[in-house]
């Protein structure tokens, strides 16, 4: 496994920043302060999201609401990315849940929750928080700490992540569980239905003879009771037979009624339609005489019409136009009249003014006497010929007023007429149809009559036929029937109430039976466990100090590898052993054995580190089946001076353990710097830290 690019955003000093990694020894260096560390917490942070304290304030930038980590890593050829975010909620922080995302490449596995993510995390890579901050993350002034604890503490912590301190929780464990068996056993001993099994095998066997002398009961019974519902099946159907009858007959009855009140509507109904129809006769033949009288008066006045000229069988509308033209007529006569007399005094004056004045009327020229006298002669002869046609046009001027006054009044006679007439046909024709109508429903009403007196004629002979005395016979055989089947069927149940208790005493007695069988085998049973969990638990107690005697041996094996290449050509001479409490001392060349507390400040260092690295690698292989892959330094040169060596004995150890894929340490020493194979270089400006990749 190994860490590609870390992404920051608001986290501690880092405003906004993006490192990458290679395989290998990388190394992060700068001065005090410049945001090294920050990058450590921050894996640590996007790894598990769980803080080191009881908040966030030590990542989150201060005077910043939000803030983001995202690292990305391979493991097994492929990509992973992890991205976290905080934000700030009045005087607390928290994870942001819609900035975390799991990723493998571009697909997203894991979001939303904080469980989901870390669970997903630890599935694929084997490493958990307890690991990751006791193994792989060595923190800044930490490198000691496991040499500085109490030996019983330092065994304790190493037991729990070598996973050691199960057998001693399995031990404790197994013991309560011994004396849970040991309580069920002398508790079983002590049972009632285990000291008193053999009462408990004799009473089930009379239990199972009374069973077996019920069902021979209830055998005989079901018989008994299988032949009285037989035969009260046959009485119940001769009965249901008779029953049927009798309704039948009852609804002849009724039907019997319903068909004389038919009879009697239908005779009833034949008299009023009777009746109906001989007044609708008189009334049709009184319209008709009506119709008759009004036609004649009508063609009369048609005949008065005729007689003075008009056509008498055009409409009413057309008669009116034509005696409308006599009004014309004598209008223009009326006209010619007028100007006829205007004509006659203005002829009348002409012969005055020749008379007085002897000149001409129209030119007023001097006229001689005879011409004079002639045309006075001409307009006395015109006057004379005016007025007889004047008295001609007064006496046609009179007939035509007389030969209208006839036509309005025989009109008006005729259009009087007319409308009763049209009202009176289709009177007659409504009233034949309803004539019609009823002497056809008369004539339906007597066929009716006729079915449904052959009706009730038929029904009158099946109501005959009816015996009410066989019917009170089968209620009698029926009922003795019903009764004797259920003499029979209370006995049934009585019975098979007791076979159901007796059967329930039986499965209660075989239950308890069982039970107290299965009570002796498991007393005998748990004797046998309790022996093996005797066993067991010395098993427990005895292979822990083994185990932690092999996980020793292998460590100080390791131990002593990493320290004698920490040491290089030159050596440091010391010779490692680590106790039951997996606590290292020292033998030097001269055979004397030292105590870590006695070594100078920079053998302890080292000391530490191959203390350190030889755990990692052997915890690691334990839990996840894989040696370290992975190391996380912070300051691991504390103590280390450049006369000695020390430091550069630490890089140049640090870089050939190609065991381990990829390491990253923090440090402000350039000469151990020096040695890595990827250096990157921080610095701060005005409280923001700044990543500065070298080579």
């Amino acid at each position: 496994m190994r860490i590609s690019t870390v992404a920051l955003e608001n986290i501690r000093s880092h405003v906004k920043s993006q490192t990458n990694f290679v395989k290998g020894f990388n190394c992060l260096i700068g001065g005090l302060g410049t945001g090294k560390s920050s990058l450590l917490y921050a894996i640590d942070f996007a790894f598990f999201g769980d803080p080191l304290a009881r908040s966030y304030n030590y990542l989150l930038r201060k005077g910043e609401e939000v803030g983001q980590v995202s690292v990305e890593f391979f493991l097994n050829g492929k990509k992973y990315r992890i991205r976290r975010g905080l934000k700030r909620h009045g005087k607390g922080i928290s994870q942001d849940v819609d900035q975390l995302g799991f990723y493998e490449g571009e697909n997203l596995i894991a979001s939303m929750r904080k469980e989901a993510v870390a669970e997903q995390f630890t599935a694929i890579t084997g490493l958990d928080k307890e690991i990751f901050r006791q193994i792989i993350w060595v923190r800044q002034e930490h490198l000691k700490e496991l040499l500085d604890v109490a030996p019983r503490e330092r065994q304790k912590r190493l037991d729990s992540l070598f996973g050691l301190s199960d057998y001693e929780v399995a031990w404790n464990n197994i013991r309560s569980i011994q004396r849970i068996y040991e309580v069920e056993k002398k508790t079983r001993q002590e049972d009632f239905d285990v000291l008193g099994i053999e009462k408990l095998e004799g009473d089930y066997h009379k239990a199972v003879e009374e069973f077996s002398s019920v069902e021979e009961e209830i055998l005989d019974l079901t018989q008994g009771l299988h032949e009285a519902e037989t035969r009260l099946q046959a009485t119940s159907l001769q009965l249901q037979n008779l029953e049927d009858l009798r309704k039948k007959t009852e609804e002849l009855v009724k039907k019997e009624a319903s068909l004389q009140t038919h009879v009697a509507n239908v005779e009833d109904m034949c008299a009023r339609l009777a009746d109906s129809i001989q007044r609708h006769t008189a009334s049709i033949k009184e319209l008709e005489q009506r119709l008759v009288d009004l036609e004649e008066q009508a063609n009369l006045q048609r005949k008065e019409l005729q007689n003075i000229g008009l056509t008498a069988n055009l409409s009413i509308e057309d008669l009116r136009g034509q005696i409308v033209s006599f009004d014309d007529q004598m209008t223009s006569i009326k006209a010619e009249l007028e100007a006829g007399s205007r004509d006659s005094k203005t002829s009348h004056q002409r012969i005055t003014d020749l008379a007085e004045k002897s000149q001409c009327p129209l030119c007023l020229q001097p006229l001689e006497n005879n011409y004079i006298d002639h045309m006075v002669k001409h307009f006395e002869e015109e006057n004379t010929e005016r007025e007889e046609k004047l008295r001609e046009m007064q006496r046609n001027l009179l007939e035509l007023g007389q030969l209208r006054n006839t036509a309005n009044t025989a009109l008006s006679k005729f259009q009087s007429f007319n409308p009763v007439i049209q009202d009176l046909r289709p009177r007659i024709l409504d009233g034949e149809n309803s004539k019609e109508k009823m002497e056809k429903e008369f004539g339906e009403q007597q066929l009716q009559e006729k079915m449904f007196r052959g009706q009730l004629e038929e029904v009158r002979k099946e109501i005959s036929r009816f015996d009410i005395s066989q019917l009170d016979l089968a209620r009698k055989q029926h009922d003795d029937t019903r009764n004797k089947r259920h003499t029979i069927k209370i006995k049934l149940d009585y019975s098979e109430v007791r076979k159901k208790e007796v059967s329930i005493k039986i499965e209660d007695l075989r239950q308890r039976l069982e039970n107290a069988q299965q009570k002796v085998t498991r007393v005998e049973g748990i004797g046998k466990m309790l022996e093996t969990i005797e066993g067991i638990r010395n098993g427990y107690q005895s292979i822990q100090p083994k185990l932690r005697t092999e996980f020793v041996k292998i460590l100080e094996r390791t131990m002593q590898r990493v320290l004698d290449n920490l040491s290089g050509e030159e050596g440091t001479g010391l010779i490692v052993h680590i106790d039951d409490a997996y606590t290292p001392s020292i033998k030097s060349q001269e055979g004397y054995e030292l105590e870590v507390t006695h070594l100078s400040g920079g053998e302890r260092t080292l000391l530490a580190f191959a203390y350190r690295f030889a755990l990692g690698q052997l915890i690691m292989q334990a839990r996840t089946g894989h040696g370290l892959q992975m190391l996380l330094l912070d300051e691991p040169t504390e103590s280390l001076g450049r006369e000695d060596r020390s430091v550069d004995r630490l890089a140049e150890a640090i870089a050939r353990l190609k065991a381990i894929e990829q390491i990253i340490a923090v440090t402000h020493n350039e000469a151990f710097a020096e040695k890595a194979e990827n250096v990157i270089r921080l610095e701060k400006e005005i409280d923001v830290s700044r990543v500065v990749p070298e080579k």
